[in-house]
């Protein structure tokens, strides 16, 4: 089902040869196989066109109303209709084209459909989001651009440095910010066979729980192990340990946190709640310790918070 300017563009793409349709007996035909009474009948035909004005924030709502029905638009077509132009039209062409060459290597990379406009709103995403601009501003300032070379530029910028950089291609790298990780680390260099080898090495790590932040988590130098939402200990085992130590401290006369029993201050000798302490990796997990009972510590929360990947 066709709508608005997608109607009057798709019947004059038809007239002018550009596609084929399917007659009543199941044959293709384009316009200029059509006998002469079709032909006249279709050019004779009246379209009932409506031409509004009002502001943007007007189109957008007029665009939902007329659209109530069936697939809804979404966010990106509505900015389409918004600021439509030379500049959507030229960009549709290149980024909401299925047949495009170049789909498949970006859909390894973006998340979605070209034919529901995800391709363009990730690039202007981009490029606005580099430039220091909302899509939309970006959109109106370039509305009546003849040209797209500044966003297919920026996009296949970002597109040729992630390929660069990361060798393999793996399912969550769909939908990451890279436009966001270009600005950031994009003029970093790079050994491409280590990046590789990190990746496999941490992809092999059963107590990563959010692969998509291994990227990141690589380019950043592997510091930012939030990124990855390392397991943590389960409460089994913390109350399993947090007794063994408090046992043991009692015994000697100290804290229950070994870090408090080591100082000077007035917790050397404090036995702490186990609701006052947090579990900490012996051994960071960054440098090999693994999330089990032999590499847990209860640690007061203020030290556990000092600690950090040390």
């Amino acid at each position: 089902m066709l709508d608005g300017q997608q109607r009057i563009t798709s019947i004059g793409r038809f007239v002018t040869g550009k596609f084929s349709v399917i007659d009543e007996n199941g044959y293709m035909q384009n316009f200029n196989s059509l006998t002469p009474e079709n032909r006249t009948k279709i050019l004779d035909s009246n379209l009932l066109v409506y031409h509004c004005k009002g502001t943007e924030s007007e189109i957008k709502e007029w665009f939902k109303t007329i659209n109530i029905a069936g697939v809804p638009l979404n966010e990106q077509e509505l900015l389409n209709a918004i600021y439509s132009g030379q500049f959507v039209t030229l960009a549709r062409e290149v980024f909401s084209n299925s047949q495009n060459s170049n789909i498949q290597k970006w859909s390894f990379y973006i998340k979605g459909a070209a034919n529901r406009q995800d391709y363009l709103s990730t690039a202007l995403s981009w490029v606005a989001a580099a430039k220091g601009q909302t899509k939309e501003e970006y959109m109106s300032a370039h509305r009546h651009d003849d040209k797209i070379d500044e966003l297919k530029t920026y996009f296949s910028t970002v597109i040729d440095w992630v390929s660069g950089v990361f060798f393999d291609v793996e399912k969550e790298m769909q939908g990451l910010e890279w436009g966001r990780l270009y600005e950031k680390y994009g003029k970093q260099p790079y050994d491409s066979a280590k990046v590789s080898e990190s990746v496999r090495r941490l992809y092999g790590d059963a107590y990563i729980k959010r692969r998509s932040g291994i990227f990141e988590y690589v380019l950043g130098g592997e510091v930012d192990t939030k990124l990855l939402e390392v397991r943590v200990f389960d409460e089994p085992t913390k109350k399993s340990v947090y007794h063994r130590q408090t046992e043991t401290a009692k015994a000697a006369g100290t804290s229950n946190c070994p870090l408090c029993a080591v100082g000077h201050d007035a917790n050397k000798a404090k036995i702490w709640e186990l609701k006052e302490m947090d579990a900490d990796h012996v051994t960071a997990w960054s440098k090999g310790g693994t999330t089990s009972a032999d590499n847990c510590q209860m640690l007061c929360k203020t030290h556990n918070q000092s600690k950090g990947n040390k």
